[in-house]
């Protein structure tokens, strides 16, 4: 099986953003979503993903289904779907686990993922999309690259600021 080496990068000021965002009550969802817009680049071994900004899940675009502990209406996808289409774009689903320590996906996050997550080649073919899921001190991604059947996991994942911290 073909792999692809995926580092990817998150600044401080970026990541404490998404994670208060992250942090807010909503009304029915026991949790809350966005989508992290990311620059991409080659590098020696493989790929560099930026993460430059992000875009939280407007309350009205959740659907109120107590089987999960949020779902998005088409509405958030399809706005995702649109500014990748307009800046070019990849883009990233991110969500958060309250715990710390190295977060893993859910089974219904790896059921749900390959529905939409593909989706953001028919605006972007040329870019790797995927998913990225945030503890209190760490990260995991998957990384849905062009020509390959599988997800890849993320190499590494680094907080970028004034000190640098691998998560």
């Amino acid at each position: 099986m073909l792999t692809m080496d995926i580092r990817l990068k998150l600044p401080s000021l970026l990541l404490q953003q998404i994670r208060t965002d992250l942090l807010k009550p909503h009304s029915f969802a026991a949790e809350r979503v966005g989508f992290v817009s990311c620059g991409v680049g080659a590098i020696a071994s493989g790929i560099a993903v930026m993460a430059h900004g992000y875009h939280p899940v407007d309350d009205g675009d959740y659907v109120d289904d107590p089987r999960y502990g949020a779902m998005m209406g088409s509405g958030a996808i399809r706005k995702a779907l649109q500014f990748a289409y307009n800046n070019m774009t990849a883009m990233f689903h991110v969500h958060l686990h309250e715990h710390a320590g190295k977060p893993r996906f859910s089974r219904t996050d790896l059921a749900e993922y390959p529905k939409f997550i593909p989706d953001f080649w028919k605006v972007q073919p040329a870019l790797p999309h995927g998913a990225l899921l945030l503890s209190e001190d760490r990260a995991t991604a998957l990384v849905w690259y062009p020509g390959l059947r599988q997800p890849q996991p993320a190499a590494e994942i680094w907080e970028i600021g004034t000190k640098m911290r691998k998560l």
